[in-house]
């Protein structure tokens, strides 16, 4: 959806959920800024049983001049914006439209009305950690200088800061650009951030602290903690990582649909993310980075999928069950077995790359931002970057690249969902690899051996020793014949793609 198309409506009404939070209305205000600047006659509101009361609230929309409104009724407005939430959803109260958009993060809602809402007018990112980022996307998007309006740059970061655990949760590499790239008020957002606490959440944090539970042998606690403010879940995590005994942690809480979990990890060999995601498999979603993460159970799917589980119970069997699911490779030194692996070579597709020291100075220290997660390089005079037919990066040296590739004069395109982003660590300018990608295709001459894996795998390659690439069962394990300790992993379906039998 582009917010140019809502721009026919002359009015129009902005419709956060009931009980609302930083997020929701940090969304909502984004969009009355722009369709007012658009000059229409806009309204920004929610309802519910009560106005909202909590004391970062009032002190948010005091600070920042936020103008929304409690309302019991509305007369049906031309065009109704749901934001960070959806139409006839369980929390928000419905009200009568000419026409309804929506605008929102979450996991699309069985109870919503979604069929009442054109395809056109529906955007729902539901893995971006805030509705805030898609929010600031669709702004961006649109032409609208988010950092010239420092009241909306301010809520929007603290809006992604409430919702992702106090920027613990992020994953989405859209969420990390809004983060990376917002100019806010840091004496607001400061003011904001230490009233984030009442004095009755003091209170459920302490006591989930004093309920915890710790599996000893697994390293491992959980903690349940009462309804509350999501970052509330983050700052338990966060102290209870601290407990000598605990390398890895989850930390939860009930909400109308299901339940919000915190991950945090401090082992090498256990990533945050990794976690989220196994034990959301199926009923839910998860992710973020190495040390925190975050995700979310749906109650129907955890039901009907463990209808004889208790959720902590679960909890515990399935730390078990991922802690004997993996076999850990260091590539340094590993020493592979060849016997039972095929011969394959690279198929003479057209891949990107880039030459890094033609770009940036030897030694500049960049973040290369993917989908896959961040990847921290600095620039030396043999540092390429490859780009895969999928957006997928990875580094390789220039005689390794000599070897591998041949340059060609055609252009290159990257295709994926975000296009993988450089961001200079020094000076904090970003530039898109799709700006300077060149194009290249393999000699056919490199040799791999590979096979399917059978198990989850995690490989410490030979140029990255702290960070390790994961595969699942039937990716691909492969090695270079002429470097052995070269291994590292290939999802199945680009394998397929990208390699053949020699």
């Amino acid at each position: 959806m582009r917010l140019q198309e809502l721009e026919r409506f002359e009015q129009i009404v902005i419709q956060c959920h009931d009980n609302p939070d930083a997020d929701a209305i940090a969304s909502g205000f984004g969009l009355y800024r722009y369709f007012t600047e658009k000059r229409k006659q806009v309204r920004f509101i929610y309802s519910g049983r009560s106005e909202a009361g909590k004391s970062n609230l009032v002190l948010m929309l005091s600070k920042l001049q936020i103008p929304v409104e409690y309302v019991k009724e509305l007369a049906a407005p031309e065009l109704l914006i749901m934001a960070d939430c959806q139409y006839g959803g369980g929390n928000v109260t419905r009200f009568e439209a000419g026409t309804v958009a929506v605008i929102d993060h979450h996991e699309r809602d069985d109870r919503a009305a979604l069929s009442e809402v054109s395809d056109a007018f529906c955007e729902i990112k539901s893995s971006y950690g805030s509705c805030a980022t898609v929010v600031w996307q669709l702004l961006s998007e649109a032409g609208y200088d988010v950092n010239a309006d420092l009241e909306l740059a301010t809520a929007l970061y603290y809006g992604l800061y409430m919702d992702t655990g106090q920027l613990g949760d992020i994953y989405h590499p859209m969420d990390k650009d809004m983060r990376d790239a917002l100019h806010y008020d840091r004496g607001i957002f400061s003011q904001l951030k230490n009233t984030n606490l009442s004095s009755r959440e003091l209170e459920i944090a302490g006591d989930a602290l004093l309920h915890h539970h710790i599996l000893e042998e697994l390293h491992f606690a959980t903690v349940k903690v009462k309804p509350c403010d999501l970052n509330i879940l983050g700052i338990v995590s966060d102290f209870v990582l601290q407990t000598d005994v605990v390398n890895t942690c989850v930390i939860y809480s009930t909400l109308s649909d299901g339940y919000k979990l915190s991950f945090r990890s401090c082992e090498k060999e256990i990533k945050a993310s990794d976690l989220a995601a196994f034990f959301t498999e199926g009923i839910g979603s998860g992710g973020g980075h190495a040390e925190k993460a975050g995700g979310f159970i749906r109650a129907d799917l955890f039901e009907k999928k463990y209808p004889d589980d208790q959720l902590e119970a679960y909890f515990e069997r399935r730390m078990e069950a991922y802690l004997k699911s993996y076999e850990v490779i260091y590539a340094k030194e590993y020493e592979i077995d060849l016997s039972d692996m095929k011969r394959y070579r690279k198929k003479k597709l057209p891949l990107g790359f880039v030459e890094l020291s033609g770009i940036y100075p030897v030694g500049t220290p960049l973040l290369v931002r993917t989908l896959e997660g961040d990847l921290e390089i600095n620039v030396t005079d043999d540092t390429y970057l490859m780009v895969g037919i999928q957006g997928e990066v990875y580094p390789i040296r220039a005689e390794k690249f000599a070897r591998t590739y041949v340059r060609t004069d055609e252009p290159y395109t990257v295709r994926t969902e975000y296009i993988p982003s450089v961001h200079n660590r020094l000076d904090g300018s970003v530039r898109n690899v799709s700006n300077f990608v060149k194009s290249c295709v393999p000699t056919g001459e490199t040799i791999v051996y590979a096979k399917k894996i059978d198990r989850q795998m995690k490989i410490f390659t030979a140029w990255d020793t702290v960070n390790y690439m994961s595969g699942v069962p039937g990716d691909m394990i492969a090695a270079r014949a002429d470097d052995t300790h070269d291994i590292y992993i290939i999802e199945q379906h680009i394998f397929e793609q990208t390699y053949e039998d020699v």
